[in-house]
């Protein structure tokens, strides 16, 4: 699924308007008809409902759900905010009849002390700004904002579009927003909705279809997508009957440490249950009999000096089909000089995470020795040790995607929405996962999928959004049933199988 930014939406608008055609009232009306179905299944007709409308297309918006509610025998006050001179035609069109069928419930706010005293449990709904907006809200119409973002704790808001304040293609992060608790928007995901800073803002997020025409959807370009099942079904490869263990590869793992083994069982087991066909450990010495005896199914290379830490300084199986290193490996000097060496020796892409990148944002020159093509799994503080600190989201995702094709590797930044830049200067953001997966170990789990997929012979940008999308899928089925905050790294582990069946075409659930 492709995302569009703010330019292209209301090109997309103005496509669909000449194409099917459609008039583009009745394109605000199919909008609105969109939310009104929303809100009426989730809010009874007896709820106070207060609509907040600007002077543009989502005011009109916003106008058209008070009459179509209003129909419906909702309980219904409208509030123009007269941020403008100016207003749309089919704004004004929408106020026009409005005006007419039912003045009463229009009222006019022109200064911050306007702003009503609303019944207890109201329903607000923000169609004040939408996603044209390009620049941060200020005067009065900033403490109107911020009047609305006060009832938070008190009512429930509903953003139209976007939540106004917010701008779709750059940060937001200083200006003065609305704080919704759900934000209704259209056809698309934007940019602004996938990343941290906006979190409290958009609350829950909810993309309804209206329609727009999908040869312009399919024609325009974006460098920036959602991985949907759609697309994952296209990377998915099914087994065929006469493969054996050779055909899906063989995994060296590099892990753990005195006190950190568990991170190199869980990046196995991921390993093991993503369906390599082949795996092999490093480890140090103390690890070898918790290998042998927790993760049978894996071979085992050990130490022969080093009790408690890995040097991996040993020539390499040219066998190995990939290599994941850091889950658990420590930072000590003597492992940072065995990475480099391993950099090094190894051509192949390779899959780094954990204490591989914190070796490497401690030694920033071997960036330039990690093999084209690699993978790189950090959380948000591993990314700034590793390129660097930004003052807001739309800055560090521009970094991102910067460094991906600079450095051509694959540089995942984990998050609610994980960003996955390449080489070739797409993004891609996953929307599966859920909260219960924050915690230790889930990273891990991750290396050994991302490692499994490379070895089977996935195409590294193939692995890094199949492997990302299926952690996050078995983790919301876990979550299904254990709740998020029973959820373990292992349960992640035990339901990778739930969702190869839901992909195989023979056995769906």
């Amino acid at each position: 699924m492709k995302i569009f930014s703010a330019a292209q939406i209301r090109e997309a608008d103005a496509y669909t308007i000449a194409h099917e055609p459609v008039s583009s009232a009745m394109l605000m009306e199919r909008a609105a008809a969109a939310c009104a179905g929303w809100l009426r299944a989730r809010f009874m007709a007896d709820t106070p409902l207060y609509i907040f409308c600007g002077k543009g297309n989502n005011g009109g918006d916003g106008l058209v759900i008070a009459r179509l509610l209003l129909l419906r025998g909702y309980n219904v006050e409208v509030y123009v905010v007269h941020n403008s001179d100016k207003t749309s035609a089919d704004r004004a069109a929408n106020y026009t009849l409005l005006e007419k069928e039912h003045p009463h419930l229009l009222h006019h706010i022109h200064a911050r002390h306007d702003f009503p005293t609303l019944a207890p449990g109201a329903l607000v709904i923000d169609a004040i700004f939408g996603t044209g907006l390009s620049r941060p809200v200020d005067g009065w119409v900033a403490g109107i904002l911020h009047s609305i973002s006060e009832l938070k704790d008190r009512h429930t808001i509903v953003a139209i579009d976007m939540p106004s304040g917010v701008m779709a293609d750059g940060s937001s992060l200083h200006a003065p927003c609305v704080h919704a608790r759900y934000t209704l928007s259209f056809e698309f995901y934007k940019l602004a909705f996938l990343l941290p800073e906006n979190a409290e803002r958009v609350g829950e997020l909810h993309i309804l279809p209206i329609g727009l025409h999908p040869t312009y959807i399919a024609q325009t370009t974006t460098p920036y997508h959602i991985i949907d099942e759609q697309t994952i079904r296209t990377i998915y490869q099914p087994r065929k009957p006469f493969s054996h263990k050779g055909t899906f590869g063989h995994a060296l793992l590099i892990a753990g440490s005195f006190g950190k083994m568990g991170a190199a069982v869980l990046a196995a087991k991921a390993c093991l249950r993503a369906g390599v066909g082949l795996l092999t450990l490093h480890v140090p010495r103390c690890g070898y009999e918790i290998i042998q005896s927790t993760v049978p199914a894996a071979m085992c290379v050990a130490e022969v000096e080093e009790q408690y830490s890995i040097h991996f300084h040993e020539g390499l199986n040219p066998a190995y089909k990939c290599i994941g290193v850091g889950p658990g490996i420590g930072t000590e000097t003597a492992t940072a000089r065995s990475l480099e060496r391993l950099l090094e020796a190894v051509k192949a892409p390779m899959v780094l995470d954990a204490d591989a990148l914190n070796i490497i944002g401690t030694y920033p020159a071997l960036l330039q020795k990690v093999p084209k093509n690699s993978l790189l799994t950090p959380h948000p503080k591993e990314f700034e040790r590793l390129f660097g600190a930004t003052s807001d989201d739309f800055e560090r995702l521009s970094l991102l995607g910067k460094k991906a094709v600079e450095l051509q590797l694959y540089i995942l930044l984990k998050g609610r929405y994980t960003a996955i830049a390449c080489p070739d200067g797409a993004v891609y953001f996953n929307t599966t996962g859920n909260p219960g997966m924050a915690t230790g170990g889930s990273g891990d789990v991750l290396t050994g999928i991302l490692t499994s997929l490379l070895a089977q012979g996935y195409s590294p940008k193939a692995a890094i959004v199949f492997g990302v999308w299926l952690h996050g899928s078995a983790g919301d089925q876990a979550a299904a049933r254990l709740s998020e905050e029973a959820l373990l790294p292992e349960d992640i582990i035990d339901s990778l199988g739930q969702v190869f069946i839901r992909l195989s075409p023979d056995k769906r659930i």
